[in-house]
């Protein structure tokens, strides 16, 4: 079996930006938020694609709330970085930004958690990646929860019982301790 080089979160960063035209509008002058998962997706298919070095599929995306309108003319900013790696899975934090063209009127619209898969080339079955090395306090803070997200995406998905989830309870278990 191949070790494979943990990476750190930095390795893999994507930036992608986009800048909203009427044809990615509602009627309201709103990006339509079909348009802005789309480009969420590919920024978080390119941040894990780079860190695994594979061809990706996304495999799910955490709840998504549309936080602020983005307008025609906005430009939008997207940030990707991968939180955790798992076998042949990883999860990647996506944020996104808007402003107008002169960077006035700046805020923070969304975010959301997806994961991939990494696929071999060869046949397109799932396979090994690397595991990520967190250097900051936010990326720890986003590799130690991710465990509790996955096992809620896998129970949500019928993939795991809930009485399986071991990081889940070991969660709780703090607060009824007090």
């Amino acid at each position: 079996m191949q070790t494979l080089e943990p990476k750190r979160v930095t390795e893999s960063r994507s930036v992608m930006t986009e800048m909203v035209m009427p044809n990615d509008a509602n009627p309201m002058g709103n990006l339509m938020g079909g348009n802005l998962l789309r480009w969420m997706d590919i920024a978080s298919a390119i941040c894990a694609g780079k860190h695994c070095e594979r061809h990706v599929v996304t495999a799910s995306v955490d709840h998504v709330s549309f936080q602020r309108p983005i307008k025609v003319g906005d430009v939008v900013t997207l940030e990707a970085t991968v939180t955790r790696a798992f076998n042949s899975s990883l999860e990647v934090y996506v944020e996104v930004f808007a402003a107008d063209i002169k960077g006035q009127n700046a805020r923070r619209c969304n975010h959301a958690y997806y994961s991939f898969v990494a696929l071999d080339d060869a046949n397109g079955s799932p396979i090994s990646i690397p595991p990520v090395i967190p250097l900051t306090e936010i990326e720890q803070n986003r590799y130690d929860s991710a465990p509790r997200r996955r096992e809620i995406r896998l129970i949500l998905s019928g993939r795991m019982k809930p009485e399986d989830a071991t990081d889940l309870k070991d969660f709780f278990k703090q607060f009824s301790n007090k």
